[in-house]
């Protein structure tokens, strides 16, 4: 019997619990994340298993919880070759019938299955629907499927990991974060948190971050490892990272952490000094809008092999950079960007105001 539903997948009461996974290892963001924060010994023996190159599409793969409470199985299926890839239909048919093998050979009473391919991996829901209704709906087992409706809030997803600890840089993004949201007044959002370690590594702090130009103006994809590690533990607002930007939850500091994080900042004279001189600059900028425009005014004037020199350039690049850019920065904004920017030294001396 199948029955649709909603909500946590991971809160459901039945025996076995199907996570997507890809077949290289990787639980970067959306349910797959979720299950690797709430079983860090499931994801310990997929990795494995991906590095032996026994995950494959078609082919399920079954971890026991060893558990006497909850789920007694957690079944990855391969929903996508490379976490970079869509999900293939193919792969989900062949998988399909993988899983209702295990389900008949195991005895498995129960199980709750996710919208297979249909997140991250952009497979119509119209079309992956009946393929699970046809292959397990004849099954003697109690099916919950679980219909594509976003993920649970952050605060109600299941976080089993082992304390993590603070580095420099993941000590300075709380830092900055909480000190900003002193002034902004509000909870910032992660197109808020982007710019300011823009400009934090801008300052000169090594963070590694590799920022490129994005939807939202600079852009590091791999800032969110920082934030994975961060999330439930010493914030929380991030979730699994498969949220719009424009429908993410903003970021709230939990308790946790912050002494810690003072102390590091506090032998770091000069990362102390670096988080001082970007909450000087963004002072008066504390809006998703205001950082988004300042951070893309400073890209193109110092990134690239040609960058702009004044800000009638700067608003002729910003207009060819998106459509919504184009849409949504005006001449006159951006000329006070361009201001503020020189004001504070961030620009090149090159860099002209015309007026």
């Amino acid at each position: 019997m199948i029955t649709e539903t909603e909500g946590n997948l991971l809160r459901a009461d039945v025996e076995a619990l199907v996570n997507t996974v890809n077949t290289v290892g990787v639980m970067g963001k959306g349910i797959a994340l979720q299950f690797k924060r709430a079983y860090p010994e499931m994801f310990k023996a997929y990795s494995r298993a991906a590095k032996a190159g026994e995950i494959q599409p078609g082919r399920v793969h079954v971890w026991e919880t060893g558990s006497l409470t909850g789920p007694r199985y957690i079944i990855n299926f391969p929903t996508k070759r490379h976490w970079r890839s869509p999900s293939r239909l193919e792969d989900i048919e062949t998988g399909l019938a993988d899983l209702a093998r295990v389900l008949s050979e195991r005895g498995i009473t129960s199980v709750a299955v996710p919208p297979l391919g249909c997140g991250n991996g952009g497979l119509p829901w119209a079309t992956v629907r009946p393929l699970i209704l046809d292959e397990l709906g004849g099954l003697d087992v109690e099916v919950q499927l679980f219909v594509p409706a976003g993920a649970p809030k952050a605060t109600e997803m299941i976080d089993r990991r082992p304390p993590r600890s603070l580095t420099p840089a993941r000590a300075a993004l709380l830092k900055i974060v909480r000190d900003y949201e002193g002034v902004a007044f509000e909870r910032p959002s992660l197109i808020e948190i982007q710019k300011l370690m823009y400009f934090l590594q801008a300052a000169g702090q090594p963070l590694r971050l590799n920022y490129g130009k994005g939807i939202y103006g600079p852009y590091a994809d791999n800032l969110r490892f920082v934030l994975v590690e961060l999330e439930g533990q010493f914030l929380t607002g991030y979730g699994d990272g498969g949220a719009k930007v424009q429908e993410a939850e903003p970021i709230q500091l939990l308790s946790d952490g912050g002494d810690e994080a003072e102390r590091l900042i506090a032998a770091d004279p000069d990362l102390t000094e670096r988080i001082e001189r970007v909450l000087s600059l963004v002072r008066g900028w504390e809006t998703p809008y205001g950082l988004e425009l300042l951070a893309s005014v400073h890209w193109l004037a110092t990134a690239g092999e040609n960058p702009v020199a004044d800000e009638e350039a700067a608003f002729r690049q910003l207009s060819t950079w998106t459509a919504r850019k184009q849409a949504m920065f005006t001449a006159e904004h951006v000329a006070t960007a361009w201001r503020t920017l020189q004001d504070h030294g961030w620009l090149p001396q090159l860099a002209t105001t015309r007026g």
